[in-house]
């Protein structure tokens, strides 16, 4: 959903409240001097159940900071961090000129570590500003789309109360322990794309890799290297699948088409490239799909890790996943070691364990014959134990008949997740959830080629547990 750019705001109005006993604050607050033991990213929602929203989903320093209809835009997705920041669009929650009054409006700045920065959420659900030792407020005690927050002496009202996600999982983060890692490929390119919501109300999947973004010839990202990155049937299914309670990985990327890696000159530009999707979108995770071409280059595979470390500097707590090929016995390991000699550490090495080539193989066996050797090259590059380096390893498989003729079937989907579930791997996915269906005379990539039910491959996948 656009909506209009918010081009000014009335005076701030303000209707004298009851103060609650202060004593019944502080003992709201106690144990609860900052956001959290970790971080923790949603929704915050509030008076006339409407999210905290950052003015046309805007960047720029001094944008305000509003209610407005929940929608699902990356504009209301806020991680409160245990530092106490609380951000959007990868910048942070700010009083402005670090002002204490009453009144004082609330705004988006870049991070910069001050007080005016700083929030804590009590047990009693106010977002309070420590400095000021006030309120996070709807102006005026209003509900209207558009009303600016400001801080204000806490009274315990109802535009001061706040449902904020929190990591225990009492909040609006979709994310259980399986649950981003279970993140199946969905792409509107080509394949007659499955409405998202219907294969989570199937299957109970929270998350899916969006894919890909592409350069457009240039280093500037577009998905497919044609679809405007915002505005177009992309960010609609963005919007779509966070307004069911779930989220997305953007894959950059994939086997064909312009690479950013390839067509960004330098590991500045390409970490530029890559944090304009993010902010776009506020993300938790991205997805490196690094094939062909791009990972045929030394110089690119360095490009990439480079990059990624700025990525990951400058953007604390989010997820970096590594996609890959992968032979029977294991993966190339030229760029997990580059990645580890420059201080590069990823969240999930993932190897896609298909294309080996030939019918009437077992693909369950040959999948987790390829994940050892994956930990072993992880394990030697970083000194990991075997359980640290399972942890940091992911599988990507292909369902049904692949590009090579192997078949997949959903047997080898349960081998698969039981030796996922025995390792803990950081990430269990597949291309895609295009092909999850039975075939009715469609083409390759709207079916898997094998006998089904709609979504078979998907459950055996959502039962991950992490």
């Amino acid at each position: 959903m656009r909506r209009d750019l918010l081009r000014g705001h009335a005076p701030a109005v303000r209707s004298t409240l009851g103060v609650v006993a202060a004593a019944a604050l502080l003992a709201g607050l106690t144990g609860s001097p900052a956001l959290g033991a970790a971080a923790a990213t949603g929704q915050i929602t509030g008076t006339g159940g409407k999210c905290v929203d950052v003015a046309a989903g805007a960047t720029a320093n001094g944008t305000p900071v509003q209610i407005y209809d929940c929608n699902g835009s990356a504009a209301q997705q806020w991680n409160l961090g245990s530092d106490g920041t609380v951000k959007a669009l990868g910048k942070c929650l700010d009083v402005a000129s670090g002002g204490t009054a009453n009144g004082s409006v609330v705004q988006l700045w870049d991070c910069n570590g001050s007080a005016a920065q700083r929030w804590s959420v009590s047990g009693a659900h106010d977002i309070v500003n420590p400095q000021a030792d006030k309120c996070l407020d709807a102006t005026g005690n209003s509900s209207a789309n558009g009303t600016r927050l400001q801080i204000w002496t806490c009274t315990g009202a109802a535009n001061q109360k706040w449902t904020a996600p929190s990591a225990g999982g009492g909040g609006e983060d979709p994310a259980s322990p399986g649950a981003m890692a279970v993140a199946p490929y969905l792409y509107n390119g080509w394949g007659s794309p499955p409405s998202p919501t219907t294969v989570m109300n199937a299957t109970g999947v929270k998350w899916f890799t969006l894919a890909f973004v592409l350069s457009n010839g240039y280093c500037n990202p577009q998905w497919d290297g044609g679809r405007p990155l915002t505005g177009g049937v992309d960010q609609q299914t963005v919007n779509t699948v966070r307004a069911a309670g779930g989220d997305v990985i953007p894959s950059f990327g994939g086997w064909s088409g312009n690479k950013l890696e390839s067509s960004c000159s330098s590991a500045g530009e390409l970490a530029a490239a890559y944090q304009k999707v993010i902010n776009a979108y506020g993300l938790k995770a991205i997805d490196i799909d690094i094939e062909a071409d791009a990972y045929a280059s030394a110089t690119v595979q360095q490009r990439t890790v480079d990059a990624l470390k700025t990525v990951k500097a400058n953007n604390p707590g989010i997820k970096v996943y590594v996609t890959f090929g992968t032979g029977q016995s294991g993966p190339d390991d030229s760029m997990i070691r580059k990645a580890s000699a420059s201080g590069l550490t990823v969240d999930s090495w993932t190897i896609m364990p298909f294309d080996f080539g030939g019918a009437g193989q077992n693909m369950g066996n040959l999948t987790v014959s390829a994940a050892e050797g994956l930990k072993n090259v992880v394990k030697g590059a970083y000194g990991y134990t075997d359980d640290q380096a399972y942890r940091h390893t992911g599988i990507s498989s292909m369902n049904g008949i692949t590009d090579d003729n192997e078949t997949v079937t959903v047997a080898d989907f349960r081998t698969i997740l039981a030796y996922a579930q025995q390792r803990h791997l950081a990430r269990l996915t597949f291309w895609s959830v295009n092909r999850d269906r039975p075939c009715t005379g469609g083409g390759a990539d709207t079916c898997s080629g094998v006998s089904q039910q709609p979504w078979d491959f998907t459950k055996v996948f959502a039962q991950y547990a992490g």
